[in-house]
């Protein structure tokens, strides 16, 4: 039989517990969120809105690397491979960019397989950066910078790109250089602002990292999918670079298989050396049979992206459209698949109050710009969408965004 009292007693337990909690957490979180793109998703589902926040496509991938990758799993490519990546994939990530960037990487020493360009960026850091050391990020950025940096113990030092061209001041570039910096994480194209660098712009970088004896670890995700003649330049072929540059990139978005986390990164035989350490005890490697579909993936010709860039613009250029139609003040990205707006004009107090007016009364999900911005001041007036979608996607938001206000 119940005692009378055993509630209140659960009920201190309870109280007790939730108290001690924050014993068991470790201070390297203490600055952590939910990630503002992956919970814009959450709730564009809970409200039934059309998502334009996260970077995934809602259209099918390619069948030919969808079939690589069934015959992969049937021809029983389910077990550990290498834990750098499976050699006939390391060669033909090494073919690719002799191809296309007439750069040479040595598959046994300098190509090693992770788990997506997230795993990437984390294992990079963690294997060249000591605590209170500086990393340098563009701002805007990217979320995860944020909490990679803080995982390794490091500073992040911002310079900010200033819209409507996203340009950056070589000054204030060289200000946030100093002996305690050890990398500078560049992102191009670049999610959000949709930049790509120019060679002069990288040739600035390339200089600095090397008079200050700096690494330069590149996410270049989107490095095909590129708008109105932009080229992509990888930091890595120019002059200086070869031996002080760890390139990240990814099957998800060229291909369209963000969920099958299978990425790569590049790098001199040391750094590599010092990455894969790090890899082995994360991840072990990334899924074998996707890796075998990464094959015939990187072995597609020139059509293939031909097609990816055209298809991209068509869907860039409509959405730009509607937002124009709807009021915004669009800066017209040239890579990546995202377009960030200006929304100041609304009279909403802030990018979040309007995320969530876009959210629950429209019906269309973007991801408030403050999360992209250390001081969310910054961001307050912005928001990003993104066009990663099926026409018929982007036209169901189109008639949702012509009743904003």
């Amino acid at each position: 039989m119940s005692q009378p009292h055993a509630p209140v007693r659960q009920a201190v337990r309870q109280q007790a517990a939730a108290n001690a909690r924050p014993q068991f957490r470790s201070q390297r979180i203490a600055h952590f969120t939910e990630s503002v793109i992956r919970e814009m998703t959450r709730l564009a589902v809970l409200h039934g809105a059309v998502n334009l926040a996260q970077g995934f496509p809602d259209f099918p991938a390619p069948e030919a690397i969808k079939a690589a990758a069934c015959q992969a799993i049937s021809e029983e490519h389910n077990q550990y491979t290498i834990t750098w990546g499976s050699k006939n994939f390391r060669e033909a990530i090494s073919g690719h960019y002799l191809r296309r960037h007439s750069v040479e990487f040595d598959a046994e020493r300098e190509v090693t397989v992770v788990c997506g360009s997230t795993e990437a960026m984390i294992a990079a850091l963690l294997a060249t950066t000591n605590p209170e050391e500086e990393v340098i990020v563009f701002e805007p950025y990217y979320e995860n910078y944020g909490p990679d940096t803080w995982l390794c113990g490091a500073h992040r030092r911002l310079v900010r790109l200033h819209p409507p061209d996203w340009t950056f001041d070589p000054d204030e570039l060289r200000r946030a250089f100093n002996p305690r910096t050890k990398a500078i994480i560049i992102t191009n194209p670049h999610n959000p602002a949709g930049k790509v660098f120019s060679r002069e712009e990288l040739t600035i970088i390339a200089g600095l990292c090397q008079e200050f004896d700096t690494l330069a670890i590149t996410d270049e995700i989107y490095e095909h999918i590129l708008y109105d003649g932009a080229r992509h330049v990888p930091l890595i072929t120019l002059p200086g670079m070869r031996d002080r540059t760890i390139l990240v990139n990814s099957l998800s978005k060229t291909f369209s298989v963000t969920g099958w986390r299978v990425g790569w990164m590049l790098a001199s035989p040391d750094l590599t050396d010092s990455i894969r350490k790090v890899h082995d005890f994360l991840t072990v490697n990334a899924a074998a049979p996707m890796q075998q579909a990464g094959v015939l993936a990187l072995g597609l010709g020139e059509e293939f992206y031909h097609d990816l860039r055209t298809h991209y613009q068509q869907r860039r250029d409509l959405l730009l459209d509607v937002l124009a139609r709807a009021g915004y003040r669009c800066f017209v990205p040239r890579g990546a698949y995202y377009i960030m707006a200006d929304i100041s004009g609304f009279g909403h107090a802030d990018d979040m109050s309007f995320a969530r007016h876009l959210l629950e009364n429209v019906g269309v999900a973007a991801v408030p710009g403050s999360s992209f911005f250390e001081d969310p001041r910054d961001g307050a007036g912005l928001i990003r969408f993104c066009f990663c979608k099926k026409f018929e996607t982007l036209q169901a938001a189109a008639d949702r965004l012509a009743r904003v206000g």
